[in-house]
């Protein structure tokens, strides 16, 4: 998703643009529900799940393209995604995706019911890492729904070090990929703390946490984690002329252009890679 697109929580100002936007999606996505997007079902929307659900609209360019709506999940345990819906013009832009790793970032593990009918959103959810749990029939409307879950997220830092258009590149002993310089974070650490120590432990680097700056989130699959979610905040800052010296699990490290980072780095260097790319750091 680019730039251009602000997710914010919801306001009451936004109430008949947020209907406009669930009422044309589920009409694309539930065509074999009568009077979808439209009286009582859009009643309802406006007075009970606008008021009582935690909501997030997308925003681009002024206008709202998108709805998360975020309940207490069933059982009191965890977060439910309500609703998930994106103006149909605005689908197939990564919206939808950082909607639901938006709601990831901030709760963690997610659930989430569909029903069986809408192909989309099962293989939507199915891509982003959701299972079946369940399955029950909608009492309102006498059609089956999935219930699916998906774990909390795995949460990282990393480093974006470049050096001539290169980009720094770890490998840990007994793995044949590289990956970002950094890690997981420690109990009580902040992302800053967290990368500062990792770059100390990983590298003999010193980076002091103040010197991060935050450059963006990336949101991939977690390389050799059976499909589980990764959430990686990338951060720049530090000195740029550096002499690693590979400490704890670390075999070696390379700067690599973006072909090679493709053949020899983690899924999520693509995603980096691609962003770097775009500001103009690294040659295409």
């Amino acid at each position: 998703m680019g730039s251009d697109v602000i997710i914010r929580r919801y306001r009451p100002a936004d109430r008949e643009a947020v209907t406009g936007v669930w009422s044309r999606a589920v009409r694309q996505a539930h065509p074999f529900i009568e009077g979808e997007g439209e009286g009582e079902r859009a009643r309802i929307l406006r007075e009970r799940y606008l008021v009582q659900a935690e909501n997030w609209v997308a925003e681009r360019a002024g206008g709202i393209v998108g709805l998360l709506g975020l309940l207490a999940g069933k059982h009191g345990t965890g977060v439910e995604i309500g609703g998930l819906f994106v103006d149909p013009e605005a689908q197939a832009h990564g919206v939808g995706t950082e909607l639901v790793e938006h709601a990831a970032a901030l709760h963690g593990a997610l659930t989430l019911e569909v029903f069986e009918e809408n192909a989309r959103a099962r293989r939507f959810s199915a891509h982003l890492g959701f299972v079946e749990r369940a399955r029950r029939t909608d009492e309102e409307t006498g059609h089956p729904l999935l219930a699916l879950e998906r774990e909390a997220p795995l949460k990282s830092v990393s480093w974006l070090h470049l050096r001539a258009g290169r980009l720094l590149s770890v490998r840990t002993r007994g793995n044949a990929t590289f990956y970002l310089p950094g890690g997981k974070y420690e109990p009580g650490e902040t992302a800053r703390q967290a990368l500062s120590r990792e770059l100390s432990e990983e590298l003999g680097l010193v980076v002091p946490a103040a010197r991060l700056s935050e450059a963006f989130v990336v949101h991939d699959v977690a390389h050799g984690r059976n499909g589980r979610r990764l959430h990686m905040t990338c951060f720049t800052g530090g000195p740029h002329d550096i002499a690693p010296e590979p400490g704890r699990e670390i075999a070696e490290y390379a700067w690599f252009d973006r072909q090679e980072a493709r053949e020899r780095c983690a899924p999520a260097h693509s995603q980096v890679v691609d962003r770097l790319v775009a500001q103009g750091l690294m040659a295409a």
